[in-house]
C-alpha cells in the first residue's frame, strides 16, 4: 500500500492539488518514501532504528537532519547515500530524480563526520592529488590543478594553501574548521550535484560552524547542489542557513517541512519557542528523552508539565495530520512521479595515472612521516651497531657455530619483528584507504601495488645500511654474492612483514590490537620455525604440519644459514679421535636439521612467492569485507529482521 492512502490523504486529491509542471529539472532529486531501517545483532536480537519515514531533497536546497543522540540522523544519511551497515536491513523507496538507481561516481559525495587527512601534506598538496586521482584524462595536470585552487578559493582557504594538515605527532597544522572544509574540498572537486554531509559543524565552535556551513549554503545556491546533512544542536545563524529540517526522535518524524514554519508548528502544539532562544536548542530540549523529565514550565514557557516521551507522542501525532506533513506528501509525489535523467558514471582518471599519482603520494608522505620508517631506521641502526659489536669478528672456531646461529636467527626474527612499529601509520592509511574507496576514488588493487612500489626504496634502505654494518662487523662470509644474498633475504623478509601487516590493518583498524596481533603471529612463527626446537623435535600435529612450513621464518633461517655456513669448515669439539673439522653443510644438515636438498636462491624464492600472498591477501581480505559480509550477515540476519517487521506492521 502507497504511503499516501495510509496517512489517509487520496491519491486523486494530490494529483488535483499538485502543479504537474513543476517538474523535475536540472539536478539531483532525491526521495524517500515509508522507509525503515533495523539492526540486528549477532544473537538475531533485532530493534527499529528508522520508523517509516518520508521526506525529500532538492536542487539549491539545504536540508537539516536534526535529534537527540541516537535518533536515527546518521542512519538516514547512510540509507539515503546506500552505505547502511551489513547488519541493517532497509524496506522503503528511494528514489533519484524519480527513478531507481543508485548513486555513482561523480554525481554524490560524502562527507564524514570525522576529518581522515593525510596530516604530513598541506592543503595544497592534499588538493592536488585528489584532482589528479579523480578528474578525467581529458583534463590537464594544469586544468585539474585550476580546478583545485579555485575549489579552495571558494571554501576560504587561500591563505592556508601551504600548511600541512597537522595532527598526531606532527605540527599543529591548521584549525579543526579548515580540515573540515578541505574534507569538503576533496569532494567538491568533480563538481557532484548531491553531497551529504555526516554532522560537517561536530567539534567546531559557533564561528567555525557558521563559516563551513556558510560556504556550503553558497554552493548550494550557486551550483543548484542538493544538500542533505545530520546537524547537531546548531546555532542560530547556522539553523537559519538551512531551507528545510527533517527533526527525528526515537527514528520518528517529529516534523518535516520549512526551517522557517517550525516555529508555529511546536506553538501550536504547545510548545513554543522563548523570544530569546535557539529554536535548534528548544526543540531538541522538547523530544531528548536521555534527561526525561519536565520539560515544560520554565520561566520562559507557558507549555503544560509533561516529560519528553508525552511531547514526542503529541508531536508525532500531530505532524501526521498536519499541513506540512500533506505538503512533503505531495511534494514527494510530484518529485517520485516525473522521471528526470539518469544518474550517470562520470569519468576518472586512468588506472595507470592513479598508480602514478598514489605512489608519489604516499612516497612524500612515508618521507615526511617520521613514524613510518624514519624512526625505524634509527633503531636498525642501533640494533645492527649493537650485534655488530656483541659478535664482533666472530671468527671461525667450534663456538661460532652457535654464535652463527644465534646473530642469524636474531636478523631473521627480531630484526624484521620491528617492522610492525609501523603499524600505527598503516592504520592511518587505511583509514584515509577506506575513506576514498568508500566514496569511489580509486580501487584496491591499485591501492595495494601503489603502496607497495612507494614503500620498496624505503624498505631497501633500512635493510642495506643497517645489514651492511652488521654483515661486516661480525665478519660474516666476505664475498660480494654472499652479501648480496643475506641483503636480498632480509628485504624480502621486510616486505613480507609489511605486507602481513597492512593485512591486519585492514581487519583490525585498532593501534594496540593490531600491534598485539601482528606480535601474536610473528611470535607464532618464530618458536616453531626450527630453532628455539629443532624441527624433528617439534610436534606434529600443527606445530609441524603446518606451523613449521608456513612460517616465512624457516625460509629466512633457511637461506641464512645455507648462505653463511656452506662452503666453511669449522674446527670439531670431538676429542675422542674422530675428523679434526666439521663442514658447513653437515652443520646446516645435522646439527640445525635444514633441507639441504635445494639451494638457498628456492628459499628465496619462496620468500618472494610469500611476499606476493600477503599482498594479495590483502586485497582478498578487504574486498571480502566489502561483498562476502554483507551477503552472510543478511542471511544470518533476515529472519529476525522480518519479525521484526512483523512486529512494527510493517509486513
Amino acid at each position: 500500500m502507497g504511503v499516501v492512502a495510509r496517512t489517509g490523504v487520496a491519491d486523486q486529491s494530490i494529483v488535483d492539488d499538485v502543479d504537474r509542471t513543476d517538474s523535475v529539472k536540472d539536478g539531483v532529486y532525491l526521495t524517500w518514501e515509508d522507509l525503515w531501517v533495523t539492526a540486528s545483532n549477532i544473537m538475531g536480537a533485532s530493534h527499529v532504528i528508522l520508523d517509516g519515514l518520508t521526506g525529500y531533497a532538492q536542487p539549491g536546497e539545504l536540508l537539516a537532519i536534526m535529534g537527540p543522540s541516537g535518533c536515527g540522523k546518521s542512519t538516514l544519511l547512510d540509507s539515503l547515500a546506500g552505505r547502511l551497515g551489513s547488519n541493517m536491513r532497509k524496506l522503503g523507496q528511494i528514489l533519484v530524480n524519480g527513478r531507481r538507481q543508485s548513486l555513482s561516481f561523480g554525481t554524490s559525495a560524502y562527507v564524514t563526520r570525522d576529518d581522515i587527512l593525510m596530516t604530513n601534506l598541506t592543503v595544497r598538496e592534499v588538493l592536488y592529488y585528489s584532482a589528479e586521482l579523480q578528474l578525467p584524462n581529458s583534463m590537464t595536470m594544469s586544468e585539474k590543478r585550476e580546478r583545485a585552487d579555485m575549489v579552495m578559493i571558494e571554501m576560504g582557504l587561500k591563505e592556508a594553501m601551504n600548511t600541512r594538515i597537522g595532527g598526531s605527532y606532527t605540527s599543529k597544522g591548521i584549525s579543526d574548521g579548515q580540515k573540515r572544509r578541505v574534507s569538503i574540498c576533496i569532494e567538491i572537486l568533480t563538481r557532484p550535484k548531491l553531497i551529504f554531509l555526516d554532522e560537517p559543524t561536530s567539534g567546531l565552535d559557533s564561528a567555525a560552524s557558521f563559516h563551513v556551513m556558510n560556504r556550503i549554503f553558497h554552493l548550494a545556491k550557486l551550483d543548484r547542489v542538493t544538500i542533505v546533512s545530520s546537524i547537531h544542536q546548531p546555532s542560530s545563524e547556522v539553523f537559519e542557513l538551512f531551507d528545510n529540517l527533517c527533526l527525528l526522535s526515537s527514528g520518528k518524524t517529529i516534523y518535516f517541512g520549512s526551517t522557517s514554519e517550525a516555529n508555529q508548528f511546536f506553538a501550536v502544539n504547545g510548545f513554543a519557542c522563548p523570544t530569546f532562544r535557539n529554536p535548534s536548542d528548544h526543540y531538541l530540549r522538547i523530544i531528548n528523552k536521555d534527561f526525561d523529565k519536565e520539560t515544560g514550565e520554565d520561566e520562559e514557557s507557558s507549555a503544560r508539565s509533561i516529560n519528553a516521551a508525552e511531547a514526542i507522542n503529541i508531536l508525532t501525532a500531530s505532524y501526521k495530520q498536519s499541513k506540512a506533513c500533506e505538503q512533503v506528501l505531495k511534494r514527494v509525489y510530484t518529485i517520485s512521479s516525473t522521471e528526470g535523467a539518469i544518474v550517470e558514471t562520470r569519468s576518472q582518471s586512468s588506472f595507470a595515472m592513479q598508480f602514478f599519482v598514489l605512489t608519489k603520494r604516499s612516497m612524500l608522505n612515508m618521507n615526511r612521516d617520521l613514524g613510518y620508517y624514519w624512526i625505524r631506521f634509527a633503531m636498525y641502526i642501533l640494533l645492527a651497531s649493537s650485534v655488530g659489536t656483541i659478535f664482533y669478528d666472530i671468527g671461525h672456531n667450534y663456538g661460532s657455530i652457535q654464535a652463527r646461529g644465534g646473530l642469524l636467527l636474531f636478523i631473521s626474527g627480531f630484526l624484521t619483528f620491528m617492522a610492525i612499529g609501523g603499524f600505527p601509520s598503516f592504520v592511518e592509511d587505511m583509514k584515509n584507504f577506506k575513506r576514498e574507496r568508500l566514496n569511489g576514488h580509486y580501487g584496491v588493487t591499485v591501492f595495494v601495488l601503489s603502496n607497495t612500489l612507494s614503500s620498496v626504496p624505503y624498505l631497501a634502505l633500512i635493510s642495506i645500511i643497517p645489514g651492511t654494518l652488521a654483515y661486516y662487523l661480525v665478519g660474516l662470509q666476505p664475498t660480494l654474492d654472499h652479501f648480496l644474498f643475506f641483503c636480498a633475504v632480509l628485504y624480502m623478509s621486510m616486505l613480507l612483514v609489511e605486507g602481513l601487516m597492512m593485512a591486519i590493518a585492514s581487519i583490525v583498524p585498532n593501534y594496540l590490537m593490531g600491534i598485539i596481533v601482528g606480535s601474536g603471529i610473528q611470535g607464532l612463527m618464530v618458536v616453531c620455525a626450527g630453532f628455539f626446537r629443532l624441527p624433528g623435535d617439534l610436534p606434529k600435529p600443527f606445530w609441524k604440519i603446518p606451523m613449521y612450513y608456513i612460517a616465512f621464518h624457516k625460509y629466512a633461517n633457511q637461506g641464512y644459514y645455507k648462505n653463511e655456513f656452506l662452503g666453511l669448515t669449522f674446527p670439531s669439539n670431538d676429542h675422542g679421535g674422530a675428523a679434526a673439522t666439521i663442514t658447513g653443510e653437515e652443520i646446516v644438515r645435522d646439527y640445525w636439521q635444514m633441507e639441504v636438498s635445494y639451494s638457498k636462491w628456492v628459499d628465496l624464492g619462496i620468500l618472494f612467492g610469500m611476499v606476493i600472498f600477503y599482498r594479495v591477501l590483502f586485497v582478498v581480505v578487504i574486498k571480502a569485507g566489502e561483498k562476502v559480509k554483507p551477503m552472510l550477515m543478511d542471511q544470518l540476519l533476515s529472519k529476525p529482521t522480518k519479525e521484526a517487521n512483523k512486529e512494527q506492521g510493517t509486513t
